[in-house]
């Protein structure tokens, strides 16, 4: 199950589980489509993975399957992708 994290690791932008926008390596790092399509150029700088969009989680499944609430944030990371 994806974990859902709430915020892009470079702008900390919001990101809510229901929502469409944001993007995700395999690793589930999480970015916005700006930073995403933008700064990263479609490249995690984690892990050097392809960013694809993440799926929308329905609020109705949140009881039984809640989105993260732990929020990272590197913003040093987003410069251009490492690899």
């Amino acid at each position: 199950m994806l974990e859902m994290r709430p915020g892009c690791e470079c702008c900390d932008r919001d990101l809510p589980a229901d929502q469409e926008g944001a993007y995700i390596c395999s690793f589930e790092c999480t970015w916005c489509r700006d930073c995403a399509e933008g700064r990263l150029r479609g490249r995690c700088p984690n892990c050097g993975g392809t960013l694809s969009p993440r799926p929308t989680r329905a609020q109705a499944k949140w009881a039984g399957a809640p989105p993260s609430t732990v929020r990272v944030f590197k913003p040093e990371k987003c410069g251009a992708p490492a690899f």
